[in-house]
């Protein structure tokens, strides 16, 4: 959505956002504060849902792994002459981390990132699946999903699964699911769009 034209951007400088507790602040871009808007019934629904699959997906015998939600991730900063114009920050949906390499640090955690989901809305799609898709594969992030909605954003239409490749560092959609979400790595994980979307959680 477009600032009213006698707005100024809200900057944010690193220092100020270091100091502040972790909910102080929404997303961060080129040290701009992005205005937070509130997410769907629908949005939460699936996030939780898929946070609790991914936990339980965790071999408690194998490495450290951790799920986090809506937590911050300082990401590269950009490139850009001015000083005050190079913080980025986002607050990823969901995200699994290798937490063998530490507890968790805002200024760190990216790069202990193994998996990144977001879910589209329709105030935010267009950032999901361009901006966020091209910043997390600077990161060197090895996967990210992207969950799309039908145009009511009510159900699951696909969740596209992207997969980083390293001689270019950019995605590459390596599939697509369209009823269920099936992976291997960074975690053996099945799950039903239909359970993703119960009110129920499965037992």
């Amino acid at each position: 959505m477009p600032r009213p034209q006698d707005e100024s951007p809200r900057l944010v400088s690193l220092e100020e956002f270091l100091a502040g507790p972790p909910g102080a602040f929404a997303e961060i871009n080129d040290s701009v504060l992005i205005t937070a808007k509130p997410q769907s019934p629908e949005h939460d629904l699936v996030i939780r849902r898929l946070a609790t699959a991914l936990e339980y997906a965790v071999d408690p015998r194998g490495p450290c792994r951790e799920v986090h939600s809506d937590t911050p991730v300082r990401l590269a900063d950009a490139e850009s002459g001015e000083k005050n114009r190079r913080l980025r920050v986002r607050y990823p949906d969901l995200m699994m981390r290798d937490c063998s390499d530490g507890p968790y640090d805002v200024q760190r955690v990216a790069r202990q990132i193994l998996l990144v989901v977001e879910a589209t809305s329709e105030d935010t799609v267009d950032t999901d699946i361009g901006v966020k898709r091209e910043l997390y594969a600077r990161e060197g992030i090895p996967v990210y999903l992207i969950v799309h909605f039908d145009k009511g954003w009510q159900q699951i239409t696909e969740i596209e699964e992207c997969r980083l490749d390293w001689s270019g560092r950019r995605y590459v959609t390596r599939h697509t699911h369209t009823d269920a979400l099936v992976l291997t790595d960074p975690v053996n994980l099945a799950i039903t769009f239909a359970d993703l979307q119960s009110r129920l959680p499965r037992r």
